[in-house]
């Protein structure tokens, strides 16, 4: 895929589908969105704004934003700051729904310096070393899926591709995978690169589980990994649910 290519084209791209089944105005007003959007990818962050800003998301996201591994939310911890803004643009386009984020997309809630500025502050958290992982009992069949269909656009060790706004899945928890996939797959999440829709149209429940287990398990480099102990220091005295063991997927090694 041709980096080079503006992100205002590309995200063009990718509404197309969700905006012509809309009123002409109605589309008009969501692509004007994206595009007002776009615009935070070329800001100068300001971390200490977006540490301020991140207080609001993490009453869900917590202060570490690893996500749980129940998969009713994802880590967000590492991912690359241009997908983040991606998929806030997408959201607030309604190209993606998500309606309990819906509201902080808006503009009158978040300006575009504030989107730039928590986006890149989520960046540069570490990641957890506990993310959910699957059952393990299909790797190899999902490594082969993975290196046939995924390993392309996002990576051997699922990198993703900044620049091309293709996301970080490195130590993502299974069950969010596996929900997103499913999400793509059925057509319910419309944001996806159409090249991945065709890709996946042929997988069976089996495929789905065994490569999104297998991806689950990329484990992300050591540097960028979170201290066991870690506790984002911002936050010191935010409070930390426990999660009841019912969610905790199975402790199983991850592939290298």
């Amino acid at each position: 895929m041709n980096l080079s290519i503006p992100f205002t084209t590309l995200l063009a791209s990718s509404l197309a589908l969700c905006l012509s089944s809309l009123p002409a105005s109605a589309s008009e007003d969501h692509l004007r969105a994206a595009r007002e959007l776009e615009r935070a990818i070329h800001l100068e962050p300001n971390l200490e704004n977006g540490k301020k800003v991140y207080l609001l998301c993490a009453v869900c996201h917590e202060p570490e934003a690893w996500g749980n591994p129940s998969g009713e939310y994802p880590q967000l911890a590492g991912q690359h700051p241009q997908v983040i803004i991606k998929q806030l643009a997408d959201i607030r386009a309604r190209n993606r729904d998500n309606p309990t984020m819906y509201p902080f997309t808006l503009l009158d809630h978040l300006t575009l310096q504030q989107l730039a500025d928590v986006s890149a502050y989520i960046a540069q958290f570490p990641m957890t070393t506990e993310n959910g992982i699957g059952p393990g009992d299909d790797l190899e069949h999902g490594r082969r899926l993975y290196a046939e269909n995924c390993e392309e656009c996002h990576g051997a060790k699922g990198e993703g591709i900044a620049n091309d706004h293709m996301p970080l899945i490195q130590g993502q928890h299974y069950r969010y995978l596996v929900r997103q996939f499913e999400w793509i797959k059925n057509g319910k999440r419309r944001n996806a690169d159409n090249r991945m829709i065709e890709q996946i149209e042929g997988f069976s429940p089996r495929d789905i589980h065994a490569v999104m287990d297998y991806t689950s398990r990329l484990a992300p480099p050591p540097g960028r990994m979170a201290a066991a102990d870690y506790r984002n220091p911002d936050f010191p005295q935010f409070w930390r649910p426990i999660l009841p063991s019912s969610v905790m997927a199975p402790e199983i090694a991850r592939e290298n």
